[in-house]
Order: C-alpha cells, then sequence, then structure tokens
C-alpha cells in the first residue's frame, strides 16, 4: 500500500508507518515514536537521515530549510541526503558519493537514491525543475543542487593552484555538469561570507 503525505504551510504530514527522516525531525507528532538502526554498512547518508516508526501522525518541518518541495520517484530520483526531509522508508535504495572535485573527496556531496514513491526536499530558498534534453549540458553550483534523475554528474573545477591545496579553504567556481536527458531540482545560492569578516561584531545604528 502506497504511503501518502500531505504537505500544507510549511509542513509535511504523515501517519502511522516506518519513515525517513532528516535531522531534527519530527517537529511535533500524535502517538508513539520510535527510532530504528538503519541496515547497512555503508550508508553515507546515515548522519543526515533516520529512520523512525510512527503510531499516529506526525509533521515535519524545518525552520532553516522552509521550503518544501514534493518528488514523485517514478524513475530512480537522486537527492541531496542534506536537504531530504521526508520519504518512505521502502523508498531508499541506496547512497552515491558525488564529487565536485574530481578526483577527490574535497566539498563532495551525499546522495540519497529513491527508486519509488515519493520523498519531500526542505531548501533554504524555492526550487524549480528544469529538463535536460539529450545532448545537452546544464552547468550547477554545487550548493543550488537539490536533486536529479538520469546520468551522474560530473564535477568541475578550475586549476587548482598552489595555495588551494595549501590552505583549507578549497577550490572556487566549482560547477557539476549535469548531461542529458534527466532532470534537475535546483535552488537559489547565497554569496559566501569573506572569512574576515565573519567574527566582526556588527555596528549598532542609532
Amino acid at each position: 500500500m502506497a504511503q501518502t503525505v500531505k504537505v500544507e504551510n510549511g509542513f509535511a504530514e504523515v501517519g502511522e508507518g516506518a519513515w525517513l527522516m532528516g535531522r531534527a525531525q519530527p517537529a511535533a507528532f500524535f502517538g508513539s515514536l520510535s527510532r530504528r538502526r538503519r541496515k547497512g554498512f555503508f550508508l553515507r547518508d546515515r548522519n543526515d537521515i533516520s529512520l523512525v516508526e510512527l503510531t499516529g501522525t506526525a509533521r515535519c518541518a524545518n525552520a532553516v530549510q522552509p521550503f518544501l518541495t514534493h518528488v514523485s520517484c517514478g524513475v530512480p530520483v537522486y537527492a541531496v541526503s542534506s536537504k531530504v526531509l521526508l520519504a518512505p522508508a521502502s523508498a531508499h535504495t541506496g547512497t552515491e558519493t558525488i564529487r565536485t572535485v574530481p578526483f577527490s573527496l574535497m566539498q563532495a556531496l551525499t546522495a540519497s537514491v529513491f527508486s519509488s514513491e515519493w520523498i519531500v526536499l526542505a531548501t533554504t530558498s524555492r526550487t524549480t525543475r528544469i529538463a535536460v534534453e539529450d545532448g545537452d549540458t546544464l552547468s550547477v553550483r554545487p550548493g543550488a543542487v537539490a536533486a536529479w534523475t538520469g546520468n551522474r554528474p560530473t564535477g568541475f573545477c578550475p586549476k587548482l593552484g598552489i595555495w588551494d591545496i595549501l590552505l583549507p579553504r578549497g577550490p572556487k567556481d566549482l560547477l557539476l555538469h549535469f548531461h542529458g536527458p534527466c532532470l534537475v531540482w535546483i535552488e537559489g545560492t547565497a554569496p559566501a561570507v569573506p572569512r574576515f569578516a565573519r567574527n566582526v561584531p556588527q555596528r549598532r545604528c542609532v
């Protein structure tokens, strides 16, 4: 029997069953809820997604990522694990590591694979779905990627300099190339805060 979800007023509501939920979820629930250990030795998304068994109803929402997107998984969908809010436990079929820097795990993305039913994504801005035709390539900043179908994306970064290797800042202008045919869900990006400005106290205006 297919498990359904109700998305309304910024919350995703589900009933009794086994669910995969993002961090600090659910926000509230009726009945009882128990957390179960997820089976598998190489679950790369274990820190982002937990397995719960619910008797009653639960409401999930993320205050930091308040925009919800419902995605139907008629074909395998790869979702950035940190942006997964809710999904049926039976829909999850694996995990992938997506390298944004070729041949390196620096700033790699962890993706959860869902091959049936649906997932609800939680993002910091609204999402849009882009269809990439066969033979076309869509370039996306890694932080904007929410989910995709089809071929595995390939990472790209400019030539690394000596300071990119010696300093823990990571290379700039990273991109993921999505090669069609596929669908890609993206959200907006935010400008990076300069390192020297992060701890500068803000002046109060009178």
